[in-house]
């Protein structure tokens, strides 16, 4: 069975912490599914023409986490996507039930790879101002067991290429989705 017919066509969730990787790895997953790609980030730059920092600023986290719900509640509705999430797509209860439209996988790297990753990246919001490692540390924490809920958890190590998380993840997928059985017209 091939993976596109062990997925028929659900949508693969990628969530996960900022600086994970979920937008890399999520553009060569749908590559090698076959799927279209969606960030939701970039999709909320384009409905607002405005920078998610410039949003943070301007209105406020809160604003900011409203219309991360709509337009994860639009990409919901497709199929044969592959979607990056911001990495709080997880703080609101409305948005689980959107995920839970796809298959949810959990790019989980510790702090100290994705404080090397983010060091030098001015454009996070949540990360201006702040010790950085102690910021990823406190986010984690607070994050961590609503990450959890996932159908499939990668933790990541300093050394995989995005190639070999997106190989783990296609290796992991047929052990959470089980193949559908074929019933013969025969039982009828």
């Amino acid at each position: 069975m091939t993976m596109q017919q062990l997925l028929q066509g659900v949508n693969v969730f990628l969530i996960g912490m900022m600086g994970t990787g979920k937008t890399t790895v999520g553009q060569k997953l749908a590559q090698r599914l076959n799927y279209r790609f969606f960030d939701s980030d970039v999709l909320i730059e384009r409905v607002t023409q405005q920078r998610i920092s410039d949003i943070f600023a301007t209105q406020g986290e809160e604003t900011f986490r409203e219309l991360e719900s709509q337009v994860l509640s639009e990409l919901a509705s497709c199929t044969k996507s592959v979607i990056a999430t911001g990495g709080g797509i997880i703080l609101k209860p409305i948005n689980w039930s959107y995920l839970h439209h796809g298959l949810i996988v959990w790019l989980d790297a510790p702090v100290p790879i994705l404080t090397k990753r983010l060091k030098k990246d001015k454009t996070r919001p949540l990360l201006q101002q702040t010790d950085l490692s102690l910021k990823l540390q406190s986010l984690l924490e607070e994050r961590r067991y609503l990450y959890a809920q996932c159908d499939l958890q990668i933790i990541i190590d300093e050394y995989q290429t995005p190639d070999d998380i997106v190989e783990q993840i296609l290796e992991l997928v047929p052990t959470v989705i089980q193949p559908k059985l074929e019933i013969s017209q025969e039982l009828n």
